[in-house]
């Protein structure tokens, strides 16, 4: 049996929406996604909840693309609470989970990545949640081809042996650990 994706998006989700009010204050601010600022980046992060949960209930929904729609309103708190409460609502649905294959576990890693990302635009502790990144790492790396890699991570950046699970993750996903 595998991990419990649920938990893993639940605790992933529950740590995005605490840096949330913090990075509310700063929308401006530049992020590690080029070219995104806070703003940006947190309609990327609403836009990709949508997504998966449309397509987990079988609508026609668009991938996220790299200029989001604009999905922050001047709750964004509220917006990201709604977010996260649909997105566990409807994988905690009986068999959607198993139906909809590695879909939340991708969702679940690319929250997780994305709100490291806003706490460093937004100056917060970027400290991801004991075990997560273990599982985020365990999920993708080595998973995903060249192609299927190109847009959504930049290339990988090599860390030293003995780095955190954490520092492994990210470098994964083409961030710089430590800048």
């Amino acid at each position: 049996m595998g991990p419990d994706l649920l938990d893993l998006y639940g605790r992933a989700s529950e740590w995005t929406l605490g840096l949330v009010p913090g990075a509310s204050r700063r929308l401006d601010a530049a992020t590690p996604c080029d070219e995104w600022d806070a703003r940006t980046l947190m309609n990327h992060m609403l836009d990709t909840q949508h997504y998966f949960v449309g397509a987990a209930r079988g609508a026609e929904v668009s991938p996220p693309s790299a200029t989001p729609p604009e999905r922050l309103d001047d709750d964004p708190v509220a917006a990201f609470a709604d977010a996260r409460r649909e997105t566990l609502r409807t994988f905690g649905e009986d068999g959607v989970v198993e139906k909809t294959g590695p879909a939340l576990g991708i969702a679940f890693t690319d929250l997780l990545v994305h709100s490291w990302d806003l706490a460093r635009a937004s100056g917060q502790d970027a400290t991801m949640p004991a075990g997560l990144p273990e599982e985020a790492y365990e999920m993708i790396h080595g998973r995903l081809t060249d192609d299927q890699g190109h847009g959504m991570f930049k290339p990988e950046v090599t860390v030293a042996a003995g780095e955190t699970a954490q520092d492994k993750l990210l470098a994964y996903t083409g961030r710089h650990p430590g800048g």
